[in-house]
């Protein structure tokens, strides 16, 4: 019987020891999951702030671009090249630094059409939801409660000046 107890007492420890490691493998997969929730967030997140800062820019352009009258009413660009280099000018005329992508979707934007061709606006053809549902500065203030990001549109409206809906 002596031989017999320290062979027991050595299963129990082995036994808890393999519960301590199954253990600490749960906790490390629920601690790795969150983490990649909050980084998931955290990337969303600043494609929403550059989604705003680059489709902002790109509307002020549009309104530069349309405001330029080439003996008639507003001209719209045909696609955001014309916003880098404007081909109705013999001259280096530039509204755009380069023709930016949808920054959540890394791709090309949709566009809004405008009247006598051309486009107005564009947006993100992301149907992901918004993190970013308030707070939005006044000029962004439609952007509210909106259902996924092809509701945020950056457009210079006809007659109705630079607003976004």
């Amino acid at each position: 019987m002596a031989n017999r107890l320290p062979s027991t007492s050595r299963r129990v420890q082995q036994g808890f020891a393999y519960a301590w490691v199954l253990m600490m493998v749960l906790v490390m997969g629920i601690y790795l999951a969150k983490l990649g929730e909050v980084w998931q967030t955290r990337i969303q997140r600043t494609k929403e702030e550059e989604l705003l800062i680059v489709g902002d820019e790109i509307r002020r352009a549009i309104k530069a671009y349309s405001e330029i009258n080439a003996g008639g009413g507003p001209q719209y660009p045909k696609t955001l090249d014309d916003l880098v280099q404007d081909p109705r000018a013999p001259f280096a005329r530039h509204f755009l630094r380069k023709p930016y992508m949808d920054p959540v979707t890394g791709e090309d934007w949709a566009y809004i059409g405008a009247p006598g061709g051309g486009f107005m606006g564009v947006y993100s053809k992301s149907l992901q939801k918004p993190l970013k549902q308030t707070g939005f500065a006044s000029i962004y203030a439609t952007f509210a409660d909106k259902p996924n990001y092809q509701e945020w549109k950056f457009a210079h409206w006809p007659g109705g000046g630079s607003r976004t809906r």
